[in-house]
């Protein structure tokens, strides 16, 4: 069983395997809702040959995905393909995809083995994509953050529209590094190239891109300051995860059938729709999800500088360490939820400075920064997760923006360091 976390993770083997067996897939006939959508009349239009469009912008929404299924998450690819074309384009939407395949993990649909662009077409045949290729890319690297700057420019260029939202589909680390090379981890893994792109590349991306209404991580373990704040300047809301996410990831059919069916829905509502649609389809099942708020980040940051400087001034490590152990923690072991980790700080600090910075803290994830956030079985997660480790700091953290930004590298350093003697 597979959940989106790197293959290239260098944790160690029991975790891997608790990890690994937490997971229960589920089938690929998840089309439960397939009547009411077919029932939908939704206007949908052949797939034009691409061309630089000019004068007015009828649409109201593009929704990109770029599917980078070059890994043993193929099949997922095009299960997530075919639910988008139970949903499909219509007159006022426009959903467009990149999926890129490699040999050796699944062979349905004529075992096609390249990269091909569509303009999703609304078909009920589950296992085989109908909608027309608009282009054929052949073999490509999907590792590569200048591949994703391509796809979104093209999507622009040929299907615009007044609001974009960008999922990036994929195993997903969060900002950390590991693995093979010395490179940030991210998102994005070809295996076929070896290539993946990292935290940094993909602010380098957004910013390359333009403006992103909404942005979506279909990935593992992406829902951080760490991520967030690499690409704050150009997008609005950011859906993620805190923890893995399923293989399966997003369930497309229910997120777009909503949008369709009202697409005059402004940004913060797609975010809401997006995590709603996951989380009511996994209900039972363990997963996180959240929509943040983009332009509550400075002042998060803010807040966080302070509280930062709270614990350090007040110097005491212990009660620190031990807030930080029983914070809610996810398959990386390092990442802890913020506002459970500020909550316990704020119930066992005797000063009166770190409680009130604490408490603040947890306040603004929870009232202004997650604008929405759902889990099953993680109660103490509340839609954003910090690196917090427990006993070694990766000083390659210092290569982020957020640590170029924050106090928060200088706390790590801080409560890791031995007293003097």
């Amino acid at each position: 069983m597979l959940r989106k976390i790197a293959a290239v993770f260098t944790i160690l083997a029991t975790v891997s395997t608790l990890v690994s067996a937490a997971v229960t897939f589920d089938t690929p006939n998840k089309t439960t809702i397939q009547q009411e959508i077919s029932a939908l009349e939704l206007s949908i239009p052949a797939a034009p040959a691409p061309e630089k469009a000019s004068g007015k912008v009828d649409k109201e929404w593009t929704i990109m995905v770029f599917i980078n299924a070059k890994n043993n998450l193929e099949k997922y690819g095009m299960l997530d393909m075919n639910e988008m074309e139970m949903v499909g384009s219509t007159d006022k939407v426009n959903v467009v995809t990149e999926l890129g395949r490699i040999n050796g993990y699944d062979s349905s649909d004529g075992n096609w083995i390249s990269s091909r662009r569509y303009l999703v077409k609304k078909d009920a045949n589950m296992s085989k994509i109908v909608s027309p290729i608009v282009q054929e890319l052949g073999k490509v690297d999907m590792g590569d953050y200048n591949h994703l700057i391509d796809f979104v420019n093209w999507a622009k260029t040929n299907y615009p529209a007044k609001k974009y939202m960008l999922i990036v589909w994929n195993h997903g680390s969060g900002w950390d590094k590991g693995g093979r090379q010395r490179i940030e981890k991210g998102i994005s893994y070809d295996d076929e190239t070896g290539n993946h792109i990292t935290t940094p590349q993909l602010g380098m991306a957004l910013k390359a891109m333009g403006k992103i209404d909404v942005y979506g991580s279909d990935a593992c373990l992406m829902q951080m300051p760490e991520v967030i704040y690499e690409i704050k300047d150009n997008v609005t809301y950011v859906v993620g995860s805190e923890e893995t996410e399923p293989g399966d990831g997003y369930t497309y059919n229910t997120f777009l059938a909503p949008v369709v069916a009202k697409p005059t829905m402004g940004a913060e509502e797609l975010g809401k729709v997006t995590v709603n649609a996951y989380a009511d389809h996994y209900n039972g099942q363990d997963h996180t999800q959240s929509l943040v708020k983009v332009a509550a980040m400075p002042q998060f940051l803010t807040l966080m500088n302070g509280f930062a400087e709270a614990m350090m001034a007040a110097g005491d490590k212990a009660v620190v360490k031990t807030a930080i152990s029983n914070a809610q923690s996810y398959a990386v072991s390092d990442n802890h939820d913020i506002a459970h980790f500020a909550q316990l700080m704020a119930a066992s600090t005797k000063d009166a400075n770190v409680k009130a910075k604490a408490e603040a803290v947890n306040s603004y994830i929870k009232n202004t920064l997650v604008v929405v956030n759902r889990q099953y079985n993680y109660n103490d997660s509340y839609g954003i997760a910090g690196y917090m480790p427990g006993y070694y700091y990766n000083s390659d953290y210092n290569s982020i923006a957020w640590a170029a930004a924050s106090k928060w590298d200088e706390f790590i350093g801080w409560y890791l360091k031995k007293d003097q003697e």
